[in-house]
């Protein structure tokens, strides 16, 4: 098993690998296990790990994908830009590898078709978090941690975890919307949630976003208050 522990640099004026599933399942500073079996994925690997190891995680557009997947079946804009933080090459040439989420960014052009490489390649725009932007995220972290202070979404596994991060001042308020926006409960907990909270460039508009679950958390929670008074099978919880 090896790793890197090097600051991540993505040079967007560089064409980045492009790996598409289903499902958003990378999100920035979020991390994803990957078993890696297709041939043009395992090229994929080897040649990213010869390079910066760098992968955009895109999702496909519609359903088309399930008809035409070993194909080039359309893909949506919004990717999350991995890095291989960890992997590990079998025998057989598969690999397990584990990304790292690095930040957002929007496929701006596709590349054509390789003749020497199996996988999909894109130009990237990047993203993210202007640093100016930082010092308007502060009255939300206060916010934010007012509210998993008190019942009930102190009750949430997630609160402590999100309290002790907001709690060190050196994690940057973005940081902490993300991993809000990865961890906490949705109630339309469903693929396209996931796929709007990646799409969503506007670091604002990632705010309201949280905070709007979070203020449905509180309802949902409350109205289930009285039936935590009910004695419940054991091994149930209420995150």
């Amino acid at each position: 098993m090896s790793s890197s522990h090097t600051t991540i640099r993505v040079k967007f004026s560089r064409p980045i690998p492009v790996f598409p599933l289903h499902v958003a399942v990378l999100m920035p500073h979020a991390i994803a296990p990957l078993e890696i079996f297709e041939p043009r994925y395992r090229q994929m690997i080897s040649d990213v790990l010869d390079g910066p190891g760098l992968i955009a995680m895109a999702v496909f557009e519609g359903n088309a994908w399930k008809d035409e997947y070993h194909g080039r079946p359309p893909i949506r804009p919004a990717v999350c830009v991995g890095h291989v933080a960890q992997h590990f090459k079998y025998e057989d040439g598969r690999y397990a590898i584990i990304l790292q989420g690095v930040c957002r960014g929007r496929i701006s052009r596709e590349l054509p078709p390789s003749e020497t490489k199996l996988y999909r390649e894109a130009m990237i725009d990047p993203v993210g978090v202007d640093a100016s932007e930082e010092l308007a995220l502060d009255p939300y972290r206060d916010e934010i941690s007012s509210a998993l202070e008190t019942s009930p979404l102190s009750d949430l596994r997630i609160a402590n975890d999100t309290l002790r991060h907001i709690r060190n001042p050196e994690i940057p308020t973005s940081v902490i919307i993300e991993f809000l926006g990865a961890n906490l409960p949705a109630a339309d907990a469903d693929t396209e949630a996931r796929y709007r909270w990646l799409a969503a460039g506007d670091v604002h508009e990632r705010v309201q976003m949280v905070t709007k679950r979070m203020g449905d958390l509180t309802q949902l929670l409350k109205r289930a208050a009285p039936q935590r008074k009910l004695e419940s099978p054991k091994g149930c919880n209420w995150n």
